[in-house]
């Protein structure tokens, strides 16, 4: 499986995308536990929407398949902002603005990729390949 990003930045730039997946992967984690524990009044719905959000932000917090964990991130949270799934009143994500900025930062995740300091780098990285030097004259 090839990754669609031609790099993934190390360095500071690496440490700055890592601390991006990790904000918005705890960000989604707190608001879907939060919706979890309170399960008294979620619909089916809901419920998926919450499990996807929680499985989508561990995803992120690790790195692990970086850009089909921002679609669902972004897909949920716009579902909650046109509010296609019911959430419990004291979510706090729920008001437009601050569901506007997730979405903002999970499509800044997009475009950037996951960078080094992630799952996807060591199992999509770039490789380091050593061709051996031959050890004599072709064999005829």
């Amino acid at each position: 499986m090839r990754s669609p990003y031609s790099t993934f930045p190390a360095r500071w730039q690496g440490l700055g995308l890592l601390l991006l997946r990790s904000a918005l992967g705890v960000t989604l984690i707190v608001q879907s536990a939060s919706a979890l524990v309170d399960s008294q009044g979620l619909t089916v719905g809901a419920w998926a929407g919450c499990l996807l959000e929680l499985a989508s932000g561990t995803s992120l917090l690790i790195g692990f398949l970086t850009p089909a964990a921002v679609i669902f991130a972004v897909l949920v949270h716009v579902g909650i902002g046109l509010s296609w799934f019911p959430v419990p009143a004291d979510v706090f994500l729920k008001s437009g603005p601050l569901t506007a900025d997730l979405v903002i930062m999970a499509i800044a995740c997009a475009f950037l990729g996951p960078g080094a300091f992630s799952l996807d780098a060591r199992l999509f990285g770039r490789r380091k390949i050593i061709i051996p030097r031959s050890s004599g004259l072709p064999k005829a």
